[in-house]
């Protein structure tokens, strides 16, 4: 494989649906999904992938039922502690994009906590997208200008990304955005980095999406011709 993409990320859609099918609640429809988490990352880094994201919780995911927003919460903070154990062992630097002040106090102690304790890998990079949305993204931004000491006047397309979540990213904008479910929209992800992504929807729900099906996906990628708008 001549060609990888240096920053893959991916929408897991389709949890609770494969719940659905399966006669299970939606709790372990989400467990069995971001199980599939540990797979594709340890394929990613198989592959050479430098910068992987997952995005695991949108902005407007708040509007669900509050039990399953904290099972996903309680989710989350498992996820991490497992993660952390496979980021210290393959120099993962683990980077949470999105909001910290509508999670809970015990999550954002463990993201804080993970965060601080890889800032010092460069080998690959873990984003982690949680309570994140694209325009919120790109508003807290603008918002980070305004109460800073930069110049407005000064702002470019190259510097802007200096204010977005990513900006530690050593390949912030992704080469390649993947949807599982078949669903075939982007919701948003990324939405000011994603200019120039290519995509690709796959039609399995999430839990049913593993290793081989990633390299189907980059794979695929390789054999795209990327343009730049040339």
């Amino acid at each position: 494989m001549n060609i990888v993409p240096k920053h893959v990320a991916i929408i897991p859609d389709g949890n609770r649906r494969w719940a659905k099918v399966h006669g299970v609640s939606e709790y372990e429809g989400h467990r069995q999904g971001y199980e599939a988490v540990f797979k594709i990352s340890k394929k990613a880094r198989e592959l050479g992938i430098k910068t992987l994201t997952f995005w695991g919780f949108s902005t407007e995911n708040w509007n669900r039922s509050k039990s399953e927003v904290k099972g996903l919460m309680h989710i989350f903070e498992q996820m991490i502690d497992r993660y952390l154990k496979d980021a210290l062992k393959d120099q993962v630097r683990i980077i949470h994009i999105g909001r910290k002040d509508r999670l809970g106090d015990r999550l954002i102690k463990k993201l804080k906590d993970a965060e601080r304790q890889t800032e010092h890998f460069t080998k690959y990079y873990l984003g982690a997208a949680i309570d994140y949305g694209g325009r919120d993204e790109v508003i807290r931004a603008i918002k980070k200008i305004q109460n800073s000491e930069f110049r407005i006047q000064n702002l470019s397309e190259e510097n802007f990304g200096q204010f977005l979540d990513t900006k530690d990213f050593p390949n912030p904008d992704p080469d390649l955005i993947i949807r599982t479910s078949g669903e075939q929209r982007t919701s948003g992800l990324m939405i000011w980095q994603a200019a120039y992504s290519e995509y690709i929807f796959v039609k399995k729900y999430f839990p049913d999406f593993g290793g081989e099906d990633f390299e189907k996906c980059i794979k695929e990628f390789a054999r795209r011709r990327r343009r730049f708008g040339k």
